[in-house]
């Protein structure tokens, strides 16, 4: 999926009265607990901030009908508060510090471009490869289809198969 984008705020993460933040993504896949235990360690490390970020996928196939679409969206969202605040316990004692958690709606990587645009203390955005043999992951390639507008942010992408002492040793 190409993403069209536009100019993005300059990033502000260092300067007096800011504080840089890395931005993750929690979902359900296999290899998200790799890039949640990098975020949270380096963010500690370095004196960052840690946001987590949950995306709700609409179901387009969701019936409209008696309000079904809402219960299914509200169900989602409830689903989405509770990973959030499992994975806020480990990665906040990781971190240091208890994370911002953020949820949205929509498309996954269009998301992630609007925390990162509208939060101008994000400075590096954390998310893991696909486990071995399966490529970078398709919210990877989304974010870095070419167009004019370069990245807004360094991108942090975690090999599925390091193990907490590997990641340890690098964040």
């Amino acid at each position: 999926m190409l993403m069209t984008r536009h100019a993005h705020k300059p990033r502000r993460a260092y300067e007096a009265g800011h504080r840089p933040k890395f931005l993750a993504l929690v979902d359900h896949s296999v290899e998200c607990d790799r890039a949640l235990r990098f975020a949270a360690r380096r963010a500690r490390r370095v004196g960052a901030d840690l946001v987590l970020l949950a995306v709700i996928a609409p179901d387009p196939e969701a019936p409209d009908l008696l309000g079904v679409a809402d219960l299914i969206r509200d169900e989602a969202a409830a689903q989405a508060h509770t990973r959030l605040a499992t994975v806020a316990a480990a990665t906040g004692a990781l971190a240091g510090a208890a994370p911002t958690l953020l949820i949205r709606e929509g498309d996954r990587a269009a998301a992630l471009l609007d925390v990162i645009d509208n939060d101008e203390d994000v400075s590096l955005l954390v998310l893991a490869a696909s486990p071995r043999g399966q490529g970078p992951g398709l919210l990877i390639d989304s974010l870095l289809a070419s167009d004019a507008t370069p990245f807004p942010v360094p991108i942090a992408i975690v090999p599925a198969g390091l193990s907490d002492a590997q990641i340890d040793a690098v964040a």
